[in-house]
């Protein structure tokens, strides 16, 4: 058994299109999946309930109104816990392994020191995934047979993207635990919208996003704590015409994080959610071309 055939009944990704792309937008919802190969989890030292704690619970299913507005939205089904795409391909903890890592991987990494690289030591609540080291040979895998075809997969959506509008955008989709604070007051943001400060997106396309969550009365938070990871950073180059948001949903609008059940919030933010992708990927193609670019 290996990594192939972890998803020999289920597609490791997948694309939700509802026919012809009619929009410059794409989402990516990479932390959501949530078919747990039997061999992984016989790997691993957690229960099946405790393995989901990094899981983005549902945000798929939240944000698959995209594709009714013409926008493709590429899902992970593998977890988290099994192989993060959101960070760079070699972010690996050398801690994990029997055989000594290759010398272009990177080891010192704050997310590798964290627990979460590439291939996750940790899930959320700081417990080990696995009871003993791994055979890198096993890293080598999920990389190879997911992780490259999962980013060339959103590469090529892009080019084509950006081939046909003239521009393309990508939306980063993804959840954080209902805990998080910011501030010295303490304030519990409902959205964190990242652009890596500035660096990933055209302002207006951030300024565009806050405003629509905020008439809806939501707790906006830009950049912080969360200003976006490898995906949003990696394929946000505006002067190249790829622009890149990543937004955090707060679990606790719509999530029971103990037992994964949807609230009664989730049909609510269902809606919200569902019209605020209507009225972004409404946003003027002004927003996107630069002045020397019009000229």
């Amino acid at each position: 058994m290996s990594a192939v055939d972890d998803f020999s009944d289920v597609p490791a990704f997948e694309i939700r299109s509802a026919g012809e792309q009619r929009s410059p937008f794409l989402f990516n919802s990479p932390h959501s999946g949530r078919y747990y190969p039997s061999r992984f989890l016989n790997m691993s030292r957690l229960d099946a309930a405790a393995i989901r704690r990094s899981e983005d619970c549902y945000v798929d299913e939240l944000f698959n109104a995209a594709s009714a507005f013409g926008a493709p939205l590429l899902v992970a089904n593998f977890p988290r816990a099994y192989l993060d795409v959101n960070r760079e391909p070699w972010e690996l903890d050398p801690r994990m392994f029997n055989e000594p890592l290759p010398s272009f991987a990177n080891m010192r990494s704050p997310r590798v020191a964290g627990g979460l690289g590439t291939i996750p030591k940790l899930v959320g609540e700081g417990q080990d995934i696995y009871g003993c080291r791994l055979p890198l040979s096993e890293a080598l895998m999920r990389i190879d047979t997911i992780y490259r075809p999962y980013h060339a997969c959103l590469a090529e959506m892009l080019g084509r993207t950006r081939a046909r509008f003239g521009y393309a955008v990508l939306i980063d989709c993804h959840s954080m635990p209902a805990n998080i604070r910011v501030g010295e007051a303490g304030m519990r943001p409902d959205f964190i919208i990242g652009d890596r400060f500035g660096a990933s997106a055209t302002p207006g396309l951030t300024e565009y996003a806050i405003g629509l969550l905020s008439a809806k009365g939501y707790k906006v938070v830009h950049n912080k704590p969360y200003a976006g990871g490898f995906i949003t950073e990696h394929y946000g180059r505006p002067a190249e015409q790829l622009h890149a948001l990543q937004i955090e949903i707060n679990r606790g609008l719509y999530l029971n994080e103990r037992t994964f059940e949807r609230t009664e919030g989730f049909a609510r933010l269902s809606v919200d959610i569902r019209e605020f992708v209507r009225d972004l990927m409404m946003i003027p193609d002004q927003y996107f071309v630069s002045p020397l670019a019009a000229e």
